[in-house]
């Protein structure tokens, strides 16, 4: 049975990251979008990041383009978008697919865990995930 800390993942900066660096944090891990109308939970994001993360959470961004092509950019304008607007400093990982036979391995273990009523695929940017 895999957990979270079985993944890596690259950061939005190019470095393989090794996500059982979060082992013991309570993580929150989200697909985000810089062209949508949900963008601004960028904001709350980041105000929820900044008041817990001393005690234990860990907020995971993951860019992508699956939802009407709502995050079109490269990584490095999505990380200087989410700097500039939002001054996000959570952790952001390279552009991915959440959905479909190409999803980012951590998505695929995500949507097989949590089931769901209509179906396990990801719906929109911005669904979150605590784990």
């Amino acid at each position: 049975m895999s957990t979270l800390h079985d993944f890596t993942a690259t950061s939005i900066a190019g470095q393989e990251v090794d996500l059982s660096e979060y082992r013991g944090k309570v993580v929150l891990v989200v697909n985000t979008a810089s062209k949508c109308g949900f963008t601004p939970q960028y904001e709350g994001l980041e105000e929820l990041y900044g008041r817990f993360h001393e005690r234990g959470l860990e907020v995971l961004g993951f860019p992508c383009d699956q939802f009407a092509h709502q995050e079109p950019g490269s990584d490095g304008e999505i990380a200087e978008f989410c700097q500039l607007n939002y001054g996000v400093s959570f952790p952001m990982f390279s552009k991915i697919d959440v959905n479909g036979s190409g999803a980012h391995p951590l998505y695929q273990w995500l949507r097989q865990e949590k089931g769901g009523l209509l179906g396990n695929a990801i719906k929109w940017n911005f669904t979150k995930f605590l784990v």
